[in-house]
């Protein structure tokens, strides 16, 4: 492996969310959720069935307003709020459950308003993906090899995913 690149790493460098800004002031109606959200997430999230080609369907975001995890749309048309949480869980959803979502997302809006808690969230993930990706403290100074600095990143995902789930999911 050493040398060797799995990932684009321009795309990893233009890695970007949509601020709460840049979402559609306008509501939506559910096609073109899924088509915005499929835009910019598709190149980093894994769909739930391989064999479909989209990360996100109409299907799976019935499913989280039926299970209560954002709220239903007003005449048929998605909010910037909505649309704000939709991101949210299709990235949390790679590594959480949905009940772990809803009490990770209901934490955050009790905290701070919702655009700054997205904006904020933005912020944290792109920081996070262009640190880890790049790893220039470990790779580029020679002290750890890209095997040692995948092994790094695996553990370091159980354990980051461990520390919120005992600090705070299983209260």
């Amino acid at each position: 492996m050493e040398g060797k690149k799995v990932y684009n790493e321009e795309e990893i460098k233009k890695f970007h969310i949509p601020r709460w800004i840049e979402i559609p002031e306008i509501d939506l109606y559910i096609d073109q959720v899924v088509s915005l959200l499929d835009n910019n997430l598709s190149n980093f999230i894994k769909s739930d069935d391989e064999k479909k080609e989209k990360a996100v369907t109409k299907t799976m975001i019935n499913n989280y307003v039926k299970n209560g995890v954002i709220k239903p749309p007003v005449a048929k048309k998605y909010s910037r709020s909505h649309i704000a949480h939709l991101f949210v869980i299709f990235i949390l959803k790679q590594i959480y459950s949905i009940d772990e979502i809803k009490k990770l997302l209901k934490l955050a809006i009790e905290t701070s308003p919702v655009d700054q808690s997205y904006n904020r969230f933005c912020s944290e993930l792109e920081k996070a993906i262009k640190m880890t990706f790049t790893g220039e403290n470990y790779i580029n100074n020679n002290r750890l090899s890209q095997e040692q600095y995948l092994l790094r990143n695996v553990v370091q995902s159980f354990a980051n995913k461990l520390y919120v789930q005992k600090v705070f999911l299983d209260n």
